[in-house]
């Protein structure tokens, strides 16, 4: 792992806003524990995967003007979105070429983000900007249809790579069963690990067909883990050309195979064991 230092300042007793953050300006927790806002400068790599914590607003509002100034030097990235699944790539080009061309709501309405968890208010400002300087705008993500079809009939029946070395398939069952709390069984997670690693290829495969003009993937943390994520797909070429940053929560930072690491604060979220134990109860 290649985890790059950030450079953060902490001094004491200050009090800012998340825009004054999102200038550099230090934010502290307290005197005893005191934190730099973070900050991001992308480049120069120019494949660069952003591996996020789906629900932290501060790490999203990092991403984002991290992307803008990028954008503000030249570069002219393919954007790849976990959050389109791959069957929705249509619907996203017509949208891209009719009347919502320019609207990101309408575009992520009309291409079917609209009816899914996702939390799009994290995400119209990427799109906004991935518009405004027409940058493509790639579905990325493989559907929960597929992936149940890959735990039933195998990766390769499924048109993915099942030449799974078994260090990656056990590190992605035991990170399924850390994330279920202990609730699903080896090999529950071992078929549910070949629906990551599905997705992982894909994303991987998207970033390859896009590098040409540069690239920026926007996942989940997990799949942009150098690892067992997505740069484990890639050919050797273009992983060279690539860099994985992780955002991670204060809590986890010992946990970070990244090529780089943006340490955000902690979101303050309920207990998702909680939340998981009635549901997987027999």
């Amino acid at each position: 792992m290649r985890a790059k230092g950030l450079g953060l300042r902490p001094v004491t007793d200050v009090r800012v806003t998340l825009a004054d953050a999102l200038l550099g300006v230090v934010l502290v927790v307290s005197a005893a524990t005191a934190r730099a806002a973070p900050s991001l400068v992308l480049g120069p790599s120019p494949l660069i995967l952003l591996g996020e914590v789906h629900d932290n607003a501060e790490g999203h509002a990092v991403c984002i003007e991290a992307f803008r100034a990028w954008l503000a030097t030249g570069a002219r990235p393919a954007l790849l979105m976990e959050q389109f699944d791959r069957e929705r790539q249509a619907d996203l080009d017509r949208a891209r070429a009719g009347p919502a061309r320019s609207d990101a709501k309408r575009i992520i309405g009309l291409a079917g983000g609209g009816a899914s968890a996702w939390k799009w208010h994290f995400y119209e400002p990427l799109l906004a900007l991935a518009l405004e300087h027409d940058l493509p705008i790639v579905a990325a993500n493989v559907s929960r249809a597929d992936t149940r079809k890959v735990m039933e009939r195998g990766l390769a029946a499924s048109g993915f790579d099942a030449d799974v070395p078994e260090g990656i398939l056990a590190a992605q069952a035991a990170a399924i069963v850390a994330s279920h709390c202990g609730m699903v069984d080896e090999p529950m997670a071992r078929r549910l690990a070949l629906a990551q690693i599905a997705r992982d290829q894909f994303m991987a495969r998207m970033v390859e067909q896009n590098a040409s003009r540069g690239v920026v993937l926007i996942a989940g943390a997990g799949h942009v883990r150098t690892d067992i994520g997505v740069p484990r797909w890639l050919p050797a070429t273009v992983r060279a050309g690539s860099e994985a940053i992780g955002f991670v929560e204060e809590a986890s930072v010992r946990e970070a195979p990244f090529d780089r690491v943006v340490v955000t604060a902690r979101h303050d979220r309920p207990d998702p064991c909680a939340g998981l134990k009635p549901k997987l109860k027999p």
